[in-house]
């Protein structure tokens, strides 16, 4: 898959005047729009790999803003995802669910199905899959970035399991080695107000760098069997500096940096980080590598 750039037309900013919150539905918005497709070539691996098409009854734990799920729908999927942000699942909604007031179909005829269904929540928000136990179940935030993720995925994914087939597939995602994902530099900046460990006032939220067996202790934890594993590119490109700031800022994983050190120095900090990055036509690529695991239930 070609790597698109973002082209992201300005307005606004809400992140401008610190003295003002964060606008949640601006943010997820952002994410939506500028962040969210840079991981578009890992779903796409996947789906390629697992053949996802009619017969897959899928389940996506922390589903976002739905652009997964609009891939796995496109290619015949039934598609189901839960997510705790409200804010990113309304995208998800608009992106996926018909206008109730202009359902599809043939005029005259039944109202087509909805594309997903989509829950607020975790696993035990979601509904039984249609046809049968889900037979693919994704999570798709990458690990690898805050201390402690492995451990809070774990207990979501083995609440998922019983909504699976035997034999179901089950793939977790995330970074690669940090030396060959150039965002990995910036990500660093997520670490510095707030210090890198609990002496020096840091929280167990803060980044911290992928390790070779992530998805693996995952796996372990949840009680799931390794079938196989990939290695995907997915560099992030963006149209100028501005469209990066915000893109990675709507990733959460500066929020710890912010709440220490206020958003104005760490959107500083980001955009300092990001200069080397930056092309002399003002865009900005850092090539990636993501890794897909894929498990049986």
């Amino acid at each position: 898959m070609t790597p698109t750039l973002v082209r992201h037309h300005r307005y606004t900013d809400p992140y401008a005047d610190p003295s003002l919150p964060v606008d949640a539905g601006t943010r997820a918005r952002d994410w939506a729009e500028i962040q969210e497709r840079m991981l578009a070539p890992l779903y796409e691996a996947v789906y390629e790999r697992l053949e996802v098409g009619a017969a897959t009854r899928l389940f996506s734990l922390g589903c976002g803003s739905g652009l997964a799920l609009l891939i796995a729908a496109s290619r015949g999927a039934r598609v189901t995802g839960v997510d705790t942000d409200r804010e990113r699942l309304a995208l998800a909604r608009e992106r996926l669910l018909p206008d109730p007031g202009h359902p599809a179909g043939p005029p005259g005829g039944p109202a087509a199905e909805p594309a997903a269904r989509l829950a607020v929540g975790g696993p035990a928000a979601a509904p039984p899959a249609e046809g049968g136990p889900y037979n693919l179940i994704t999570a798709f935030h990458p690990i690898g970035c805050v201390a402690g993720d492995s451990e809070g995925l774990a207990p979501a994914l083995e609440s998922a399991v019983p909504l699976a087939a035997r034999g179901a597939a089950v793939v977790l995602t995330g970074w690669g080695p940090p030396e060959r994902c150039a965002t990995a530099a910036v990500l660093r900046v997520a670490s510095r107000p707030a210090g890198s460990g609990p002496e020096r006032g840091g929280r167990a939220d803060s980044w911290r760098a992928a390790r070779r067996d992530d998805l693996e202790e995952v796996a372990a934890r949840a009680g799931l069997r390794p079938d196989g594993s990939g290695r995907v590119s997915c560099p992030f490109g963006y149209a100028d500096l501005d469209s990066a700031v915000r893109g990675l800022l709507s990733t959460g994983l500066f929020d710890t940096a912010a709440r220490a050190a206020d958003r104005a120095p760490v959107e500083k900090e980001v955009a300092r980080a990001l200069r080397p990055y930056q092309r002399p036509d003002g865009t900005v690529w850092m090539p990636n590598v993501f890794r897909y695991l894929v498990c049986l239930v």
